[in-house]
């Protein structure tokens, strides 16, 4: 099953907008699972899987993020079982591996190899800012989802995106080029940060019905209402509302997976009420 079509039945039958966010940290880990040496690689994917099969109940996508696992000896490898046992254990929720790739065709064809053929994921993040060229190894995989970055949620994100072409600020000429010249396939999304709400309100109105992954709740200060209020579309779905920290470190001790569920389930719960 391609990539949106999986997203869109995870909304409608598990009723939810959540992402999880993966983002181990082996700092924070409890003791149990250890912070560092030679079982590091074990211990993210332990931790991961844990989190992921508690929380998978209320996950609309899982994110799990490259970095987080490439900073380790053996973290790459812990990243492919972690998805492996995602795409087992719990195989209608999409996996996005956000990795904001972006580089000449010839390299992205290779970057298009490591997310979705070596790393199994359903979907990647990616930078647009080298053009269709760059893009074009990861569109051509229709069955396969292309989420990239529109207007970011750091605070730095006005720096290049809202400067004006033509009249039009970069981030809405982004948007309206991939809904318009670079969807052929169905198979894009958008970045758009929770702590820009009016420009998510005209993202929107640009792209349609196209999928958006919200990245901001929590952590970050983003509003789920007003996320919900300007980036839903008309049937109350349309959004992955990322939480990574608020969800992964609920709880600092052996309990860590329940406390987990339980903020999943409460975020989970916050977002529905506002659909």
């Amino acid at each position: 099953m391609d990539f949106v079509r999986k997203l869109r039945d995870r909304w409608q039958q598990a009723d939810t907008l959540l992402c999880v966010g993966l983002d181990p940290d082996p700092a924070r880990f409890p003791e149990s699972l250890g912070a560092a040496g030679e079982d590091v690689a074990d211990s993210l994917f332990a931790f991961c899987r844990a989190i992921a099969d508690a929380t998978a109940g209320y996950a609309c996508a899982f994110k799990p993020q490259i970095a987080y696992f490439a900073a380790h000896n053996g973290g790459e490898a812990a990243l492919q079982r972690l998805i492996a046992h995602l795409n087992g254990a719990h195989p209608d929720i999409p996996v996005i591996l956000d990795a904001k790739r972006g580089d000449i065709g010839s390299t992205a064809a290779q970057y298009a190899v490591e997310a979705f053929d070596r790393f199994g994921a359903d979907a990647v993040t990616l930078n647009p800012y080298m053009g269709r060229d760059s893009a074009a190894p990861f569109l051509q995989r229709n069955d396969r989802g292309c989420i990239f970055l529109c207007h970011t949620s750091n605070p730095g994100a006005r720096d290049f995106q809202e400067l004006r072409v033509d009249g039009e600020p970069l981030y809405q000429r982004v948007a309206r080029t991939i809904a318009g010249e670079w969807n052929g396939g169905g198979n894009c999304a958008l970045v758009v940060g929770a702590t820009f709400p009016e420009e998510l309100k005209v993202i929107r109105g640009i792209v349609g019905d196209m999928p958006l992954l919200i990245p901001g709740v929590g952590a970050q200060g983003g509003d789920v209402e007003a996320v919900v209020r300007n980036g839903a579309t008309a049937d109350g779905t349309g959004l992955m509302i990322n939480s990574s920290r608020g969800i992964l470190y609920a709880s600092s001790g052996e309990g860590y997976a329940e406390a987990a569920a339980d903020a999943a389930k409460s975020l989970r719960d916050g977002i529905n009420r506002f659909r």
